[in-house]
């Protein structure tokens, strides 16, 4: 069943988004989409703590080209918290591929910034029929690449958090001390539960352990985009020579920028992705 969300609004200026509810058997996961509906698929996937809002800049310079759907995976944004359903990588890997089946997409090309690309992972580790491509953005490809210190792991200690709790926990995700993270993305924080927000980044780090993505991408043998900001205050960013391995991988750091640059700078990030994108999405019959 499909749920409204009181139908189209438009963000920033941009395009108007159409904002639904997906009731899946495990809770409701809070869809987005822009562009022409015909238009080759393109599936957003956020990172910890974050939800669709994260993809705001970065969505107008995709629709001329992309139907783009984003989604709020289960414990983030708009989407259902629920304190007793798993919230292990797969799940919120085979939730997301319920979505595009409930939106009538056959293929997509599934783009992941952070966590979300290690969700991206999954998804086509499950349905290499339904995912065409990866594009991964700033994802660590194993845990001994992190640097970040342990309260951007673990996240605030207090619940719920103040804004400079906040603040400290997510100033890492970004390129320079004193970044204004959006009010928006404070807002993503604190609409978790204490124990979605552990519980989420505590599933990235299992499956991570288990094992390597690069090793995952290589045995999937999916085209693969990585895109790296050199500034990474989270993952070393040198550790994207590791999906160089993978064949046919092309990796593409942007100097200056950190482990945000959908945020940071929205336009050098959309360059690779549509040159990626445009060869290798799949426009609907």
């Amino acid at each position: 069943m499909t749920v409204s969300e009181g139908g189209p609004h438009v963000n920033a200026g941009a395009e108007a988004t159409e904002s639904s509810t997906l009731s899946l058997d495990d809770g409701d996961i809070h869809v987005c989409q822009d562009g022409p509906r015909d238009a080759p698929a393109l599936l957003l996937v956020h990172g910890s703590a974050s939800s669709t809002r994260s993809w705001d800049p970065l969505v107008p310079l995709l629709t001329r080209s992309h139907r783009v759907i984003r989604i709020d995976l289960l414990g983030h944004g708009r989407s259902a918290k629920p304190a007793d359903r798993s919230y292990a990588l797969p799940d919120q890997a085979r939730r997301a591929g319920v979505v595009l089946d409930r939106l009538g997409v056959e293929h997509a090309v599934v783009v992941g910034h952070s966590s979300g690309g290690v969700v991206a992972t999954a998804l086509a580790e499950q349905r290499p029929d339904l995912v065409t491509a990866l594009a991964l953005i700033n994802t660590g490809p194993s845990l001994d690449a992190f640097i970040a210190p342990r309260s951007a792991a673990n996240g605030p200690s207090q619940w719920p958090p103040t804004d400079e709790q906040i603040r400290r926990f997510a100033s890492t995700g970004f390129s320079r001390a004193g970044y204004q993270i959006p009010p928006e993305l404070l807002d993503d924080v604190r609409r978790m539960t204490h124990h979605t927000l552990t519980t989420t980044m505590q599933a990235t780090r299992d499956y991570l352990e288990q094992r390597a993505l690069p090793d995952r991408l290589t045995a999937l043998g999916k085209p693969l985009l990585v895109i790296f900001g050199e500034d990474d205050r989270r993952w070393r960013s040198s550790c994207a020579a590791d999906y160089r391995g993978v064949p046919g991988a092309k990796v593409e750091l942007l100097p200056g920028l950190g482990h945000s640059p959908i945020l940071e700078d929205p336009p050098r990030t959309a360059i690779p992705l549509l040159a990626f994108t445009t060869i290798h999405a799949s426009r609907v019959d």
